[in-house]
Formats: C-alpha cells, structure tokens, sequence
C-alpha cells in the first residue's frame, strides 16, 4: 500500500475513533435535551397554561353538545306536554330550561304557553329541579328518558342547562353552576307556594346539588329535599378514577399536575364535606354495575352524611341490580316508587 493511501486509512480511522469517543457524550447531551425539554413540559408555567383548560374541558366536557341538530326551542319534538323558557341569572348568563309537566296534565297543557306552565307549578304536583352530569345537553336521551318517568309518576321536572352547555350562554366554571342552580331554585320556590321543590343530582350534578344546597341551608333555607344519582366524594376522587385518566396516573407529576389544574380551576365539588352541613331530607341512589362513578364512592358519601345527619331517619341509600350502569337507573321498574315513598315519608 503507498503512502497516500496509508494516510487515507488512518485519517478514516481516526475519525472513527472520534466518533467512537464522542458516542458517550453525545448520549449525555441527548439525555440532557429531553430532560430539559420535559422539565419545560412540567413546569409551571406551561402547567398554568394548559392543564387548567383542559381540565376544565374534561369535567364539564360542555362543548359535545349532542344530540346534534336538535332544536331546544321546540321541546315538543322530543317530549310531551313540555315548554322551554330561560332564566337571566347574571348579566351575560341566561339559562335554556325545559319544563315537562306532570303526565295527568298533560291534555291541560295543549297548546299552553309559558304563562300557563309556570302557573301550574303551585298545583300541589311535587317538583324537581334536575341537575344533569357533564356533556351534552337537556335533550339527551338518556336524561329524557327520566324526566318521562317521573312525569308519568306525577312530578313536574325542569331540566336545566347550566352556562355554556346546550343553548345557555355563559362560560361553566363551578361557582357559576352552582349560582344557575341557586337561581333556578329559587326561581322555582317562589312560584311553587307550598309545593315542595327537590333538588336532583346525578354524576357532575351531584355536586351541583351538594353546593346549592348547602348555600341555601347557610342563607337559612334548607331545600325540600335533595336526589343524588351515582354521586361522588369529590372531584378530585372522581377525576383520578375517571377511565380517560387512569392510563396517565403512573406518568411521573401528573397526580400532582392534575390536583394543581382543578385547584387553579378552583373545581372541588366537595359532596363529602357538603353532605356535613345539610339537613333536608337526602336520597343516594346508585348502581352496582356503574363503570363511571363506582358504587363505592356512593357508599362512602352515604357513610360520611348518615354519619353527619342528627337526624338518620332523612338519609337513605338505594343500591340498584346490575344492568342500568351510569346513566339509566330510570329503566329499573322500582326507582319512581323508591323516589316516592321516599319524598311522601319526608314530606308528610
């Protein structure tokens, strides 16, 4: 081999041994640029600006507004002897509510106007404010599903659309729930006479309920009664138990992200220190198969309230066979009896 080729070799080799050596480094350097990268990912900063969003998005899930193309002006399309009307609560809040009297009126109701509805609640039909979960809107099927139930047991329903779901307006934050909720009752109250008015939860709306009813109990004004539907403790029990979240709580500071996005977002939706300081009567009704929200948590909120309660008599919990899940214990045959038996004993 002549030398210019000798000096090719051993320039290609000892750029290899370059290489070689600097392997390690360059390694170091990677690792360093991805730790960097991840600690810009976790820091505070960028938690502030997009974990609290998203979260918010999660709970209330208030931008899936199906079932799609329906039109919450026209109830009737959907469900009988119902007339939709809003309530201002706030500048820049008015609330889109559906009111479905009872079924035994439903031939009084032809071609009523809101006048007439609103009239028809001090007729001595019990009433109930119905406080849905998250997503979607007044006309889902599921929650029509309920509000026919009870309105063929008797009940007048108006179902509500906090801010920013369905056609209300407004942005869902959980104070603002909980003052559409306080309005709504008391819209509801001072039009009823002596009828009695029940605050009904379920999932999300529990906690909804819990809230309003303990400002209203501090202000001196217990509700008549409260329903919660698959409740929860609270949300931060609920959200690291929620199926979309399970898969992320081993990743290094996402419990500690998630706690700190609904304490920026001030979400608690504390049912289990609510149900301390009520004491209108208090229905928990569950499921054994619901996925969403386990019959545990139910179980647990009924401890902490008959625990709580001086008066036991006004707690009560029902647990329902497998087979209705999350979302349709109004297709178990005993549920509008259990609701009865229940408010006609508290109410007597």
């Amino acid at each position: 081999m002549d030398a210019d080729a000798q000096g090719c070799v051993a320039s290609w080799w000892a750029m290899v041994v370059r290489n070689l050596r600097s392997f390690p480094h360059s390694c170091s350097t990677l690792g360093r640029k991805i730790a960097s990268l991840y600690h810009s990912f976790t820091s505070k900063p960028l938690k502030e600006r997009i974990f609290p969003p998203l979260m918010n998005m999660l709970i209330f899930f208030n931008f899936f507004k199906a079932p799609f193309l329906v039109d919450l002006k026209k109830p009737e399309l959907k469900i009988p002897h119902t007339v939709n009307f809003y309530i201002r609560v706030e500048p820049g809040v008015i609330l889109g509510i559906w009111h479905t009297v009872p079924s035994c009126r439903g031939k009084d109701a032809k071609g009523k106007d809101c006048g007439w509805y609103e009239a028809a609640l001090h007729d001595g039909n019990p009433i109930i404010v119905y406080l849905h979960g998250s997503a979607e809107h007044r006309a889902a099927p599921h929650r029509l599903e309920l509000v026919k139930v009870l309105s063929d047991g008797g009940f007048h329903v108006l179902s509500v659309d906090y801010r920013g779901f369905g056609d209300s307006t407004g942005k869902p934050t959980e104070e603002g729930l909980t003052s559409d909720a306080i309005c709504v009752y008391e819209w509801t109250k001072a039009r009823s006479g002596t009828t009695p008015v029940c605050l009904w939860g379920h999932s999300l709306g529990t906690g909804v309920a819990t809230n309003a009813a303990k400002v209203l109990e501090e202000k001196g004004f217990p509700v008549d009664a409260v329903i919660l539907e698959a409740p929860f403790t609270n949300i931060w029990i609920a959200s690291i138990n929620y199926p979309l979240l399970k898969i992320y709580r081993k990743l290094p500071g996402f419990l500690r992200t998630l706690m700190d996005a609904l304490r920026k977002d001030k979400i608690v939706f504390p049912n289990d220190e609510n149900v301390k300081c009520l004491s209108s009567p208090l229905l928990i009704i569950h499921g054994e198969d619901d996925n969403t929200v386990p019959l545990e948590f139910g179980k647990e909120l009924y401890e902490i309230a008959h625990n709580a309660y001086r008066n036991k008599e006004r707690v009560k919990m029902v647990i329902f066979p497998s087979g209705f899940q999350h979302n349709f214990l109004c297709r178990n045959p005993t549920l509008l009896k259990t609701v009865r038996d229940f408010l006609s004993k508290q109410w007597a």
